[in-house]
């Protein structure tokens, strides 16, 4: 058994054609599906909602569901605004500093271009809080990654023991972190 890929990934919205729109409008993603129901399939309890799905692109589908009768969604205070976030590959740098304009022309507040040496990003919000990155890969992708893959082992058991970033792979961010 092996799983294939991801069917879809699902987030929370406010308001499903403000998201809809958004998505289309700044990513240029297609707007696939939308399902609504007065209960939920998997659980059967009642509670109307619209699930809407967007196309990410190469068969990957990112969706969101608007919960009308649920509190106002939140985020988890113990955890960093930056980390929960999805990522998509954009082809090249140009492209990602074509999306980084379009988005900034758009009211969007854009940060990066952030150097993670095997590729590049710029982060942003969609209307809803939930971080976005665009990420393109840098020229010498493949080699770094094999760099990283001859430790990959290594350093997480030394980060399960020690709690403390390993070295092992400390080029990686050392150009962007010299910036500050």
């Amino acid at each position: 058994m092996k799983i294939e890929h991801i069917h879809h990934v699902a987030y929370r919205c406010r308001d499903a054609k403000e998201t809809v729109n958004w998505y289309v409008d700044n990513l240029n993603m297609d707007f696939v599906l939308a399902i609504a129901e007065d209960s939920v399939p998997s659980t059967h309890e009642p509670d109307p909602y619209m699930h809407v799905f967007l196309d990410a692109g190469q068969g990957n589908v990112l969706a969101f569901f608007e919960l009308p009768t649920k509190p106002e969604m939140g985020r988890d205070p113990n955890t960093p605004v930056w980390v929960q976030h999805i990522a998509f590959k954009v082809k090249d740098r140009d492209t990602l500093i074509a999306y980084r304009d379009k988005l900034e022309a758009n009211g969007v507040e854009v940060l990066g271009i952030t150097d993670h040496s095997i590729f590049h990003s710029i982060y942003f919000f969609d209307p809803n809080g939930h971080r976005v990155e665009l990420a393109c890969p840098d020229p010498e992708e493949d080699d770094m990654l094999k760099r990283l893959d001859a430790v990959k082992w290594d350093m997480l058991e030394e980060w399960s023991k020690t709690k403390r970033a390993p070295k092992h792979a400390d080029w990686l961010h050392a150009k962007e972190l010299a910036k500050a």
